[in-house]
């Protein structure tokens, strides 16, 4: 039996693009050889060469609830593009986050207007690392990460092939996947919360890695090294209060990020909510501009990440140490 479509023709809806949600319209739905539910979306505002085919777990009903998670994530996108701003003191990255805001105007019709950007930037630059380690000596073979403006998207005919790929499989170890379902339980049944600062923030987590894989190593190894970490921070910092955090987290992020609007995620956060990153991964590079080679070099990279993670977990993913029980008040309010 075929799957049943969440979401109608025609129906108004919203749908994740990049980091942030945006209202939109559901154009038409189609359900691929392997099953899955696609959208054709367009997006309220934004010129139709934005339309695009989305999976169906980007799209959301368009309800009081969702529209405040909408406002929330904007918020949270915009104190997050301004502790970077403060932090870099670059006038070209000010430029760039104008840019963002007004990514819905009707006349936005280049890449940088909008908010995917910054994602693909991250991208770029994991695919530009990762190419370099393998042919660090042949310019011709590089391979450019998405710099290109984006191609012109025309609704498919009954024949056309989706311009997304298939899903990228990041493999998880065995023992890292009993994590976090230790995890999920800590959250969902006894209602713990994150302890923040944890002992052991992303940050820290991804320096000591690049400390462990450049010693006694050259240098252009230690630099390649911190630009997949780099790229890896840049996307955990965008996906955490989009994707990566329960219910029961979200409340504890918003107050976070109003408190400490100079600070990003990884400064808070630590190895549990870094794993949950690579289950979410796979599926966004599938929406990427990288080819094939490209893809299979982040994965090896990635892999070993995880291979890391998993040699040291005793250290890193301690239960008892990184979360405790709310204030009775965080349960009157939002349990």
């Amino acid at each position: 039996m075929p799957p049943k479509c969440k979401f109608q023709e025609g129906e108004k809806v919203l749908c994740f693009h990049g980091p942030l949600i945006y209202e939109a319209k559901c154009l038409k739905s189609s359900i691929t050889k392997e099953k899955q539910i696609k959208y054709f979306i367009h997006y309220a505002g934004w010129n139709k060469n934005w339309d695009e085919w989305v999976p169906e777990s980007r799209v959301l009903k368009y309800n009081e609830a969702n529209v405040q998670r909408q406002r929330e994530v904007q918020r949270a996108h915009s104190n997050q593009q301004s502790a970077q701003k403060n932090k870099k003191g670059s006038t070209g990255s000010k430029t760039q986050g104008r840019r963002s805001d007004i990514g819905r105007e009707k006349d936005a019709d280049s890449r940088a207007s909008t908010p995917v950007a910054n994602v693909d930037k991250s991208i770029s630059r994991l695919n530009k690392t990762a190419s370099s380690i393998v042919t660090p000596s042949s310019s011709h073979d590089t391979i450019e990460g998405p710099r290109k403006k984006r191609s012109r998207v025309e609704p498919p005919g009954e024949n056309e092939e989706y311009l997304t790929k298939a899903e990228v499989k990041i493999k998880i170890p065995e023992e890292l996947k009993f994590v976090l379902i230790d995890e999920s339980e800590v959250i969902l049944k006894h209602h713990k919360l994150p302890v923040l600062p944890v002992k052991n923030t992303v940050d820290k987590i991804l320096d000591d890695y690049v400390e462990s894989k450049s010693a006694g190593k050259p240098v252009a190894t230690r630099e390649s090294v911190m630009e997949i970490t780099k790229g890896i921070r840049d996307y955990f910092n965008i996906t955490l209060g989009l994707q990566l955090l329960y219910k029961w987290e979200r409340p504890q992020f918003i107050q976070m990020v109003n408190d400490n609007p100079d600070v990003l995620p990884s400064q808070m956060y630590g190895a549990f909510h870094l794993l949950r990153l690579f289950v979410r991964l796979g599926g966004m590079l599938s929406y990427t501009t990288l080819d094939e080679r490209s893809i299979q070099l982040l994965l090896s990279h990635f892999h070993d990440f995880l291979q890391y993670l998993q040699k040291n977990h005793v250290e890193l993913f301690n239960l008892q140490q990184d979360y405790s029980d709310p204030p009775p008040d965080y349960h009157r309010k939002y349990g």
